[in-house]
């Protein structure tokens, strides 16, 4: 009997607006369109979904310095975003916004379930107010001097890694005014996660050997600290209105519902191709779900996204894997906005090809420990793995001096094997969540397959044999065939280049072998060598 095709929902990580993607952003979420891509070429239903987060404190204090209004300012890095991950070749089967109206409306169904479920109850605290702006201000609109380092901070977190509590605030002065902050009395909503630490701690117990270490740690953490009460309304003019009696004042915190917003997506894409979204998010679907995320964002997905599912008591199914990335480095630095010294991914993509900047992402990159990025690294990376193995390996197969078709050769029966052996290795490697490991098997192959090139000598076997030229030249043109299959995770535009050459309508996850006789015409280059 047939085996039933998985369900797979891939969330990626969803940016905030309020400025541009640099590698790390890229080098934390590039794992989800591997996992999308690959699960796509054996055959599964896949859903991948992310979006710009477009509301909260810092979009608005941006707006007021550009003299802008705050959705002009999400707006324009919805845009931005939304080309980079286009250019970077994201295959999001969505890649929607918070400021989406369907999301708006989906996520005010969810957030008064929980309400009515009991999760959410109201509350009157202390809260920090400048009475020359009259208004209460949020962490991120005033400033004070870190208890931890000494350096003046912004109240939401210092570059040290310190967090103000809410007694620092209490000294701290308003951005827009400068004036000293006092603290009053405010009501708002709080979701009441120690309700659900109990169910939480389960499903940690029962799901934790599917994340990465950085996940459980972090996680559990948490958990024996006691999970509190979280704010789920502030005092904003810019976001999602509350749909509760007596808070038309207020917003919905950003995190609340950005992080609801992999349900809204799937829901949305679902809606748009007729599909039933609970197949992706309820129990016993036959499916897995994938959270893609930075190691600044491991709580979030791992506790309060199953928190908020659990509120619902709607047979959410909750994530399966946690697909946490490190830090990427810059020059040995951490990125720091204070500091500028992050590279934009558009900055990249102006100079290198998406291919390259993928490759040496996936295959260099901050998987499970903080990693260091330069150019010149990536430019010798590029250069030798990319241009001298593996396009040396295209060239010198189909573009042979005089070769106008593909020969009618035999199969080398040894080749044939390791290529099969590779796509089980690279696959199993993808569903580990290895995919450092998967592009050095792949790689791997690419060298095997040079070497059996300079062994056969096809050079000299086109004057003395010229059948063993031809089983030489085929053996290598079935390599480089596969090996379109197994980099289309990877680098999916060279990979669709390669199979246009050949003529292979599909990249799939089998073994194949090329058309005999086949007219080799318009054969170029893959790669440039980078200067």
């Amino acid at each position: 009997m047939e085996q039933k095709k998985k369900n797979i929902l891939i969330g990626g990580a969803w940016p905030y607006a309020n400025n541009s993607l640099h590698l790390g952003h890229i080098a934390g979420l590039i794992s989800g369109d591997v996992m999308a891509r690959y699960y796509r070429q054996i055959g599964y239903n896949v859903l991948y979904v992310s979006g710009t987060d477009c509301h909260g404190t810092p979009i608005t204090v941006r707006a007021k310095k550009e003299n802008k209004t705050p959705k002009e300012i999400a707006e324009a890095y919805h845009k931005e975003f939304k080309k980079c991950f286009e250019d970077m070749q994201f295959s999001y089967d969505l890649y929607t916004e918070t400021e989406d109206e369907y999301h708006k409306e989906r996520v005010k169904e969810l957030f008064r379930k929980m309400y009515d479920n009991g999760y959410i109850y109201e509350k009157k605290d202390l809260q920090p107010y400048c009475e020359h702006c009259a208004k209460f201000v949020a962490d991120r609109e005033v400033v004070l001097i870190c208890p931890s380092c000494g350096n003046e901070t912004k109240g939401d977190m210092c570059d040290c890694g310190y967090e103000p509590k809410e007694e620092d605030l209490l000294n701290a002065k308003c951005i827009e005014c400068g004036n000293k902050v006092v603290s009053k009395e405010n009501t708002n909503l709080y979701l009441s996660l120690g309700k659900l630490q109990k169910e939480i701690e389960k499903y940690v117990k029962n799901t934790k050997k599917n994340w990465r270490v950085s996940s459980q740690n972090e996680t559990e953490k948490y958990l024996k600290q006691g999970l509190p009460e979280k704010a789920v309304t502030r005092n904003l003019e810019w976001g999602i209105d509350i749909p509760v009696e007596n808070f038309e004042d207020k917003k919905m915190y950003v995190w609340i519902e950005a992080v609801l917003g992999y349900v809204t997506a799937c829901q949305k894409i679902c809606d748009e191709r007729k599909l039933d979204w609970r197949d992706y998010w309820k129990n016993d679907k036959n499916n897995l779900i994938y959270m893609v995320h930075g190691k600044d964002n491991i709580t979030f997905h791992t506790i309060i996204l199953p928190a908020l599912l659990l509120s619902l008591e709607e047979d959410y199914r909750l994530p399966d894997y946690m697909i946490a990335t490190q830090y990427l480095n810059i020059n040995s630095e951490k990125i720091s906005k204070s500091k500028g010294n992050g590279i934009t991914i558009r900055d990249m993509l102006d100079k290198y090809e998406s291919d390259m900047i993928r490759y040496y992402l996936i295959g260099n990159g901050p998987e499970r420990k903080d990693s260091n990025f330069s150019i010149e690294e990536f430019v010798a990376v590029c250069n030798a793995e990319i241009v001298n193995k593996y396009g040396n390996l295209i060239n010198r197969t189909l573009k042979y001096k005089g070769l106008e078709e593909i020969p009618d050769g035999e199969m080398n029966e040894d080749i044939k094997a390791k290529i099969e052996n590779t796509y089980i290795e690279v696959g199993q490697a993808i569903e580990k969540l290895e995919f450092r490991n998967a592009v050095a098997l792949i790689k791997k192959l690419v060298e095997e397959g040079n070497k059996f090139y300079e062994e056969q000598q096809p050079w000299k076997q086109q004057k003395e044999n010229i059948q063993a030229f031809n089983n030489t030249i085929y053996t290598c043109s079935n390599l480089v065939a596969n090996l379109s299959n197994l980099y289309q995770p990877f680098m999916p535009s060279s990979s669709k280049k390669v199979r246009d050459l050949l003529d292979i309508p599909n990249a799939t996850w089998e073994y194949i072998e090329v058309e005999k006789n086949k007219k080799l015409d318009g054969i170029e280059p893959l790669f440039e060598r980078i200067k």
